[in-house]
């Protein structure tokens, strides 16, 4: 979890919502990610999809069985979907999403029995500090925003 933080930490320096994923196989990083969806221009360029697409590049496969997504906080539906899709084995998570977690929070995609593949779940590693980062995140953006005078 401290190499998904400190992706967390990248995305965070260049104002990405900061949210970073590790992906691990027999002990070694395979891939790893953080938001880029502002940078990028593109909705689907969370940190899970990025490392997800990287691991398949590495691996030369979309199969990723036995391996582990460690990711700062809870999946949202399309990276929870993209998950199942992969075949990943083992999700470690570190602070829950109420807005939009969809493996415990509001849908539990990941152990869904109607799904072809489900995984390990576990949760609340490092929970406040992967919360923490996101807090941090939006108290700045919110107060750069108050004195621009911009909504967010």
């Amino acid at each position: 979890m401290g190499l998904a933080l400190e992706e967390a930490q990248k995305a965070y320096m260049i104002g990405e919502v900061p949210i970073g994923a590790v992906l691990v196989l027999d002990g070694q990083v395979v891939a790893a990610g953080h938001n880029m969806r502002e940078s990028w221009y593109d909705a689907t360029a969370h940190a899970e999809m990025i490392a997800i697409r990287e691991a398949c590049q590495k691996l030369k496969r979309w199969r990723l069985t036995g391996l582990t997504l460690y990711v700062t906080i809870e999946p949202c539906p399309m990276c929870a979907g993209a998950l199942v899709m992969s075949r990943i084995d083992r999700l470690v998570y570190g602070s829950a999403d109420v807005k939009a977690g969809a493996i415990e929070s509001i849908f539990n995609i990941a152990q869904n029995d109607a799904l072809n593949h489900s995984m390990v779940v576990t949760s609340g590693i490092r929970a406040n500090e992967c919360a923490q980062i996101m807090k941090d995140f939006f108290k700045q953006r919110r107060k750069k925003n108050k004195n621009s005078n911009i909504d967010i």
